[in-house]
Protein backbone atom coordinates (compact mmCIF):
# COMPACT_ATOMS: atom_id res chain seq x y z
CA UNK A 1 0.00 0.00 0.00
CA UNK A 2 3.10 2.47 0.41
CA UNK A 3 3.35 2.03 -3.50
CA UNK A 4 -0.16 2.71 -3.92
CA UNK A 5 0.07 5.83 -1.89
CA UNK A 6 3.54 7.02 -3.10
CA UNK A 7 1.96 6.93 -6.67
CA UNK A 8 -1.27 8.85 -5.40
CA UNK A 9 1.19 11.68 -3.80
CA UNK A 10 2.45 11.70 -7.51
CA UNK A 11 -0.59 12.59 -9.26
CA UNK A 12 -1.92 14.98 -6.04
CA UNK A 13 -4.63 13.20 -5.77
CA UNK A 14 -5.54 13.66 -1.49
CA UNK A 15 -7.38 10.06 -0.27
CA UNK A 16 -9.87 9.88 2.19
CA UNK A 17 -9.63 6.23 1.84
CA UNK A 18 -7.60 3.16 -0.06
CA UNK A 19 -8.79 -0.10 0.08
CA UNK A 20 -7.44 -2.90 -1.44
CA UNK A 21 -9.07 -4.97 -4.55
CA UNK A 22 -6.08 -7.14 -5.77
CA UNK A 23 -2.47 -7.50 -5.55
CA UNK A 24 -0.88 -10.63 -7.63
CA UNK A 25 2.41 -10.67 -9.71
CA UNK A 26 3.23 -7.28 -8.86
CA UNK A 27 0.12 -5.82 -10.10
CA UNK A 28 -1.50 -3.86 -7.13
CA UNK A 29 -5.01 -2.38 -8.25
CA UNK A 30 -7.34 -0.64 -5.02
CA UNK A 31 -10.11 1.65 -4.86
CA UNK A 32 -9.86 5.46 -4.16
CA UNK A 33 -12.41 7.76 -2.23
CA UNK A 34 -10.99 11.03 -2.88
CA UNK A 35 -10.98 13.83 -0.66
CA UNK A 36 -12.26 16.36 -3.14
CA UNK A 37 -16.11 15.58 -3.92
CA UNK A 38 -16.57 13.42 -6.63
CA UNK A 39 -16.91 9.18 -7.21
CA UNK A 40 -14.22 6.81 -6.05
CA UNK A 41 -11.31 5.66 -8.54
CA UNK A 42 -9.28 2.64 -9.19
CA UNK A 43 -5.70 3.28 -8.89
CA UNK A 44 -3.84 -0.07 -10.49
CA UNK A 45 0.22 -0.06 -9.77
CA UNK A 46 2.54 -2.19 -11.50
CA UNK A 47 6.04 -3.33 -9.53
CA UNK A 48 7.23 -5.23 -12.53
CA UNK A 49 8.78 -3.29 -15.23
CA UNK A 50 7.36 -5.70 -18.28
CA UNK A 51 3.54 -5.07 -16.93
CA UNK A 52 3.93 -1.15 -17.32
CA UNK A 53 3.02 -1.48 -20.87
CA UNK A 54 -0.31 -0.91 -19.92
CA UNK A 55 0.14 2.73 -19.69
CA UNK A 56 1.50 3.14 -22.74
CA UNK A 57 -1.50 1.37 -24.19
CA UNK A 58 -3.68 3.25 -22.46
CA UNK A 59 -2.06 6.41 -23.93
CA UNK A 60 -2.76 4.92 -27.65
CA UNK A 61 -6.17 3.98 -27.48
CA UNK A 62 -7.16 7.55 -26.00
CA UNK A 63 -4.77 9.15 -28.57
CA UNK A 64 -6.69 7.39 -31.54
CA UNK A 65 -9.91 7.51 -29.74
CA UNK A 66 -10.86 4.20 -28.89
CA UNK A 67 -13.26 3.85 -26.34
CA UNK A 68 -11.97 2.80 -22.94
CA UNK A 69 -12.81 3.55 -19.33
CA UNK A 70 -11.81 6.96 -18.12
CA UNK A 71 -8.46 8.03 -17.18
CA UNK A 72 -7.53 10.49 -14.79
CA UNK A 73 -3.88 10.31 -14.65
CA UNK A 74 -1.03 8.19 -14.90
CA UNK A 75 2.37 8.62 -14.15
CA UNK A 76 5.32 5.91 -15.02
CA UNK A 77 4.22 3.16 -12.87
CA UNK A 78 0.79 3.40 -12.33
CA UNK A 79 -2.87 4.36 -13.99
CA UNK A 80 -5.72 6.11 -11.74
CA UNK A 81 -9.32 5.56 -13.61
CA UNK A 82 -12.67 5.90 -13.45
CA UNK A 83 -14.53 3.13 -10.73
CA UNK A 84 -16.95 0.75 -13.27
CA UNK A 85 -18.56 0.45 -9.83
CA UNK A 86 -19.39 4.10 -9.91
CA UNK A 87 -19.63 4.80 -13.46
CA UNK A 88 -21.90 4.60 -16.61
CA UNK A 89 -20.68 0.82 -16.90
CA UNK A 90 -21.19 -2.10 -15.24
CA UNK A 91 -18.71 -5.11 -15.32
CA UNK A 92 -19.22 -8.33 -17.77
CA UNK A 93 -21.13 -11.01 -16.54
CA UNK A 94 -21.18 -14.51 -17.67
CA UNK A 95 -24.33 -14.20 -19.17
CA UNK A 96 -22.83 -11.15 -21.35
CA UNK A 97 -21.37 -14.20 -23.30
CA UNK A 98 -24.21 -15.89 -24.69
CA UNK A 99 -26.65 -12.75 -25.29
CA UNK A 100 -26.45 -11.51 -28.63
CA UNK A 101 -26.69 -7.90 -28.14
CA UNK A 102 -23.85 -7.45 -26.31
CA UNK A 103 -22.16 -9.15 -28.54
CA UNK A 104 -22.63 -6.76 -30.96
CA UNK A 105 -21.77 -4.03 -29.11
CA UNK A 106 -18.23 -5.80 -28.33
CA UNK A 107 -17.70 -6.56 -32.04
CA UNK A 108 -18.14 -2.85 -32.59
CA UNK A 109 -15.60 -2.32 -30.17
CA UNK A 110 -13.24 -4.63 -31.55
CA UNK A 111 -13.74 -3.04 -34.86
CA UNK A 112 -13.11 0.36 -33.94
CA UNK A 113 -9.85 -0.86 -32.41
CA UNK A 114 -8.41 -2.93 -35.45
CA UNK A 115 -9.91 -0.09 -37.96
CA UNK A 116 -8.17 2.91 -35.77
CA UNK A 117 -4.90 0.47 -35.20
CA UNK A 118 -3.53 -0.15 -38.19
CA UNK A 119 -1.31 3.11 -38.74
CA UNK A 120 -0.23 3.04 -35.37
CA UNK A 121 0.76 -0.72 -35.17
CA UNK A 122 2.89 -0.09 -38.84
CA UNK A 123 4.46 2.90 -36.82
CA UNK A 124 5.19 1.18 -33.27
CA UNK A 125 5.64 -2.13 -34.46
CA UNK A 126 8.71 -2.75 -32.28
CA UNK A 127 7.48 -1.36 -28.93
CA UNK A 128 4.31 -3.87 -28.96
CA UNK A 129 3.52 -6.99 -28.03
CA UNK A 130 3.31 -9.52 -30.53
CA UNK A 131 2.55 -13.39 -29.91
CA UNK A 132 4.21 -13.87 -32.90
CA UNK A 133 7.50 -12.75 -31.80
CA UNK A 134 7.73 -16.49 -30.04
CA UNK A 135 6.40 -18.67 -32.98
CA UNK A 136 10.55 -19.53 -33.55
CA UNK A 137 12.11 -23.03 -34.84
CA UNK A 138 14.05 -23.31 -31.30
CA UNK A 139 10.89 -22.91 -29.44
CA UNK A 140 8.93 -25.49 -31.85
CA UNK A 141 11.74 -27.36 -31.00
CA UNK A 142 11.17 -27.26 -27.32
CA UNK A 143 7.58 -28.12 -27.86
CA UNK A 144 8.73 -31.25 -29.71
CA UNK A 145 10.65 -32.40 -26.81
CA UNK A 146 8.00 -31.42 -24.25
CA UNK A 147 5.26 -33.13 -25.58
CA UNK A 148 6.90 -36.14 -26.84
CA UNK A 149 5.88 -35.67 -30.76
CA UNK A 150 9.00 -35.38 -32.52
CA UNK A 151 7.63 -38.35 -34.41
CA UNK A 152 4.67 -37.29 -35.92
CA UNK A 153 4.98 -35.90 -39.61
CA UNK A 154 3.48 -32.61 -38.94
CA UNK A 155 6.43 -31.62 -37.93
CA UNK A 156 8.61 -32.70 -40.71
CA UNK A 157 6.18 -30.98 -42.98
CA UNK A 158 6.55 -27.56 -40.84
CA UNK A 159 10.35 -27.55 -41.31
CA UNK A 160 10.25 -28.62 -44.53
CA UNK A 161 8.29 -25.45 -45.25
CA UNK A 162 9.34 -23.22 -42.74
CA UNK A 163 9.97 -20.20 -44.94
CA UNK A 164 6.75 -20.33 -46.35
CA UNK A 165 5.30 -20.11 -43.21
CA UNK A 166 6.82 -17.76 -41.38
CA UNK A 167 6.52 -15.85 -45.01
CA UNK A 168 2.55 -15.88 -44.45
CA UNK A 169 2.56 -15.06 -41.02
CA UNK A 170 4.96 -12.01 -41.64
CA UNK A 171 3.17 -10.72 -44.85
CA UNK A 172 -0.26 -10.45 -42.49
CA UNK A 173 -1.73 -6.98 -42.26
CA UNK A 174 -0.55 -6.00 -38.48
CA UNK A 175 -2.95 -4.16 -36.51
CA UNK A 176 -4.08 -3.45 -32.85
CA UNK A 177 -5.35 -6.26 -31.03
CA UNK A 178 -6.55 -6.73 -27.90
CA UNK A 179 -5.60 -10.70 -27.42
CA UNK A 180 -7.21 -11.02 -23.96
CA UNK A 181 -11.15 -11.38 -24.49
CA UNK A 182 -13.25 -12.97 -21.18
CA UNK A 183 -16.55 -11.63 -19.93
CA UNK A 184 -13.76 -10.05 -16.41
CA UNK A 185 -12.55 -7.81 -18.68
CA UNK A 186 -15.62 -6.18 -20.61
CA UNK A 187 -17.82 -2.92 -19.22
CA UNK A 188 -21.10 -3.14 -20.70
CA UNK A 189 -22.83 0.70 -20.80
CA UNK A 190 -25.77 0.82 -18.53
CA UNK A 191 -27.85 2.42 -21.30
CA UNK A 192 -27.06 -0.66 -23.54
CA UNK A 193 -25.87 1.39 -25.35
CA UNK A 194 -22.08 0.26 -26.18
CA UNK A 195 -19.60 -2.13 -24.20
CA UNK A 196 -15.49 -1.78 -24.08
CA UNK A 197 -13.20 -4.04 -23.26
CA UNK A 198 -10.73 -2.77 -20.31
CA UNK A 199 -7.28 -4.34 -19.02
CA UNK A 200 -4.88 -3.85 -21.61
CA UNK A 201 -1.65 -5.76 -20.50
CA UNK A 202 -2.15 -7.81 -23.24
CA UNK A 203 -2.87 -5.14 -26.40
CA UNK A 204 -0.32 -5.54 -29.02
CA UNK A 205 0.34 -5.75 -32.42
CA UNK A 206 -1.71 -8.63 -34.61
CA UNK A 207 -3.68 -9.63 -37.30
CA UNK A 208 -7.17 -8.97 -36.74
CA UNK A 209 -8.71 -12.50 -37.40
CA UNK A 210 -6.85 -13.33 -34.21
CA UNK A 211 -8.96 -11.33 -31.77
CA UNK A 212 -12.36 -12.77 -33.87
CA UNK A 213 -11.23 -16.07 -32.85
CA UNK A 214 -10.34 -15.16 -29.90
CA UNK A 215 -13.91 -14.07 -29.09
CA UNK A 216 -15.97 -16.42 -30.78
CA UNK A 217 -14.19 -18.83 -28.77
CA UNK A 218 -16.27 -17.39 -25.74
CA UNK A 219 -19.65 -17.19 -26.93
CA UNK A 220 -22.28 -19.01 -27.56
CA UNK A 221 -23.71 -20.09 -30.97
CA UNK A 222 -26.51 -17.06 -31.08
CA UNK A 223 -23.97 -14.47 -29.51
CA UNK A 224 -21.14 -15.92 -31.73
CA UNK A 225 -23.68 -15.28 -35.08
CA UNK A 226 -24.10 -11.64 -33.68
CA UNK A 227 -20.58 -10.79 -33.03
CA UNK A 228 -19.29 -11.53 -36.81
CA UNK A 229 -22.60 -9.83 -38.05
CA UNK A 230 -21.76 -6.87 -36.69
CA UNK A 231 -18.52 -6.80 -37.23
CA UNK A 232 -18.55 -7.43 -40.99
CA UNK A 233 -16.19 -9.34 -43.27
CA UNK A 234 -12.43 -10.53 -42.52
CA UNK A 235 -9.70 -11.71 -44.29
CA UNK A 236 -10.19 -15.72 -44.63
CA UNK A 237 -6.06 -15.58 -45.84
CA UNK A 238 -5.98 -14.49 -41.93
CA UNK A 239 -7.86 -17.21 -40.97
CA UNK A 240 -6.02 -19.65 -42.78
CA UNK A 241 -2.78 -18.96 -41.11
CA UNK A 242 -4.77 -18.40 -37.48
CA UNK A 243 -5.61 -22.26 -37.71
CA UNK A 244 -2.20 -23.16 -37.56
CA UNK A 245 -0.55 -20.65 -35.68
CA UNK A 246 -2.96 -20.49 -32.82
CA UNK A 247 -1.91 -24.26 -31.93
CA UNK A 248 1.50 -23.52 -32.35
CA UNK A 249 1.33 -20.78 -30.22
CA UNK A 250 -0.44 -22.08 -27.74
CA UNK A 251 1.95 -25.07 -27.36
CA UNK A 252 5.13 -22.41 -26.73
CA UNK A 253 3.01 -21.07 -24.37
CA UNK A 254 2.23 -24.18 -22.74
CA UNK A 255 5.44 -25.41 -23.29
CA UNK A 256 7.32 -22.39 -21.50
CA UNK A 257 5.34 -23.28 -18.24
CA UNK A 258 7.09 -25.77 -15.16
CA UNK A 259 4.37 -27.82 -15.52
CA UNK A 260 1.94 -28.60 -18.92
CA UNK A 261 -1.10 -27.02 -18.04
CA UNK A 262 -4.52 -29.16 -19.04
CA UNK A 263 -5.55 -27.09 -21.85
CA UNK A 264 -2.20 -28.02 -23.66
CA UNK A 265 -3.91 -31.78 -23.91
CA UNK A 266 -6.45 -30.56 -26.75
CA UNK A 267 -3.92 -28.82 -28.73
CA UNK A 268 -0.94 -32.04 -28.38
CA UNK A 269 -4.27 -34.07 -30.08
CA UNK A 270 -4.28 -31.34 -32.95
CA UNK A 271 -0.63 -32.25 -34.04
CA UNK A 272 -1.93 -35.95 -34.17
CA UNK A 273 -5.01 -34.34 -35.84
CA UNK A 274 -6.43 -31.96 -38.16
CA UNK A 275 -2.90 -29.82 -38.08
CA UNK A 276 -1.42 -31.48 -40.74
CA UNK A 277 -3.75 -30.53 -43.33
CA UNK A 278 -4.41 -27.12 -42.28
CA UNK A 279 -0.71 -26.96 -42.69
CA UNK A 280 -1.16 -28.31 -46.37
CA UNK A 281 -3.83 -25.43 -46.85
CA UNK A 282 -1.86 -22.96 -45.49
CA UNK A 283 1.49 -23.68 -47.68
CA UNK A 284 -0.88 -23.98 -50.51
CA UNK A 285 -0.53 -27.90 -51.03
Amino acid sequence: MDFIEEELVKMGVRAISVELIRDKDGVTVARVRPAAPGAAMVIKAFARPEFRREIGNYAALTALGVPTLKLYASTDRALLMEDILESPYRLGVAEDLGDARTAALVARWYRELHSRGHEYAAEHGAELYDENDALTPENLERVKERTGTASLPVWRLIEDNWDKISSAVDGARRTLTYNDFYYTNLAVARSGESALMFDYNLLGRGYAYADLRNVCSSLSGAAQEAFLGEYGPFDEREAEIDAVVNVLNGLISACGRERLPAWSAGLIEELRGGLYERVERLIGK
